[in-house]
């Protein structure tokens, strides 16, 4: 049974991410994420017939220049069936498109479930499958479960590698970005992955194109640059893969896929029924991933890492938390940020005089504002050389919600003047 892309150890993902219909057997539940079953009048024929065709689907005969019959997969192409119009031009096209519809639904092929859920939410596929050996005798649930826990989590960062990357290129992201990265990909459908050898995301159009781009983009100079690595021992490729979309990021979560396979890989399906990206081929290659190819993968991860500078900004931020040894002196002061970076929260240490202005700014409800330097180590959460703490005047409402804030974190206060 497939579950949802949830929460891994490595990772967090939204919960918002679900699974697709595919889990469940027997005919097509109404009550599924993509909805009930597509409306024959707004099913484009040719989108389902590439569909089809995408997913395995064997086109033999029909009668020319009106319908066309596909057989699915596998043993059962012999006993089921469907006939699918070439166009909408026919009086019976819809009536045709609505029983194709219901026998796709009854159907027991998995890829059946896959083109309905394509066909209900345009979207662009990526699959993610590995190549893991065959588990010995007698433990093959226990590898099976293993396995696809390691896949999910896999497919996951990959994800989440595309959708910060499209929100701002960079060697390492951090903290940065995180919030919004992952609320683009809350409407990620997933399939199931069986013995954890394979993996479909159904990413829909309207929302992620952009991260399916990105993906293929960055996907691709990071499998470019790995080669470099291997035929030269020069990181340079690295560095240029950067503007691609290739982090840190990217390179832990494709060393999450291979580790422990004996070859990983990643193909992307663009929907038929919006169209391949401008600069971006018809039927992209897939990307091929080897142990080989680890080392270079971890030394680039770790370069990443070391040269991502610090950056300078200015950041109004709400204080949730004070901390000092004593009653006097300097403390450590937490911030929910609000503006100036793209990052939840940054923790800071300050002067006794920027302390106490801190700590007044939280007790009346008001947010601070302050300069420093966000710095890559702990992942940009940490604010140095901070300067400049002033308070910031909000509207009401805000302040409002700041007070709450406050109840909710009254022990924090009571630890911070007290001393500890």
């Amino acid at each position: 049974m497939h579950r949802p892309m949830d929460e891994s150890v490595h990772e967090a993902f939204p919960s918002a991410v679900r699974p697709h219909p595919a889990e469940l057997p027997g005919p097509w539940p109404t009550g599924s994420p993509a909805g009930a079953l597509p409306d024959p009048a707004r099913v484009d024929p040719a989108v389902l017939g590439a569909l089809l065709a995408r997913h395995g689907w064997q086109r033999r005969g029909g009668a020319a220049g009106r319908y066309s019959r596909w057989t699915p997969p596998g043993p059962s192409g012999t006993t089921t069936s469907l006939l699918v119009p070439d166009t909408t031009a026919f009086p019976d096209s819809e009536e045709l498109l609505g029983e194709a519809l219901t026998a796709l639904a009854r159907s027991a092929a998995p890829s059946a479930r896959e083109v309905l859920v394509s066909l209900a939410v345009p979207s662009d596929e990526i699959r993610w499958w590995r190549d893991v050996p065959e588990p010995a005798a007698g433990v093959a649930g226990a590898a099976s479960w293993t396995g696809a826990e390691q896949l999910h989590g896999a497919a996951r960062q990959i994800l989440l590698a595309g959708a910060l990357a499209v929100r701002g290129r960079a060697g390492y992201h951090g903290a940065r970005h995180r919030r919004r990265a992952l609320a683009t990909l809350g409407s990620v459908l997933v399939g199931p992955a069986p013995g954890g050898r394979a993996l479909t995301a159904f990413v829909p159009v309207e929302a992620g194109r952009p991260v399916a781009v990105r993906l293929y983009q960055a996907l691709h100079a990071c499998r470019e640059a790995v080669d470099y690595e291997r035929a030269t021992g020069g990181m340079e490729a690295f560095d240029t893969a950067v503007e691609a979309g290739v982090s840190r990021e990217l390179t832990e979560a494709v060393i999450a896929l291979v580790r422990g396979s004996e070859g990983a890989g990643v193909a992307l399906d663009w929907a038929p029924a919006a169209g391949v990206p401008d600069g971006c081929p018809v039927r992209p290659e897939p990307v091929e991933f080897s142990p080989g190819d680890l080392p270079a993968l971890r030394r680039a991860g770790a370069r990443y890492l070391r040269d991502e500078p610090a950056v300078t900004v200015r950041i109004t931020g709400a204080v949730v938390r004070l901390r000092r040894s004593g009653p006097r002196g300097a403390g450590i002061v937490r911030l929910r940020v609000l503006a100036g970076a793209e990052v939840p929260h940054v923790r800071l240490e300050l002067d006794e005089e920027a302390y106490r202005i801190a700590g007044q700014a939280h007790l009346v409800g008001l947010p601070v504002r302050v300069e420093g330097r966000l710095e890559s180590r702990g992942g940009f959460r940490r604010l140095t050389r901070a300067s400049q703490v002033v308070p910031v005047q909000v509207d009401e409402e805000e302040r409002d919600r700041l007070m709450k804030s406050l109840q909710e974190n009254v022990d924090y206060f009571e630890e911070a003047c007290a001393g500890e």
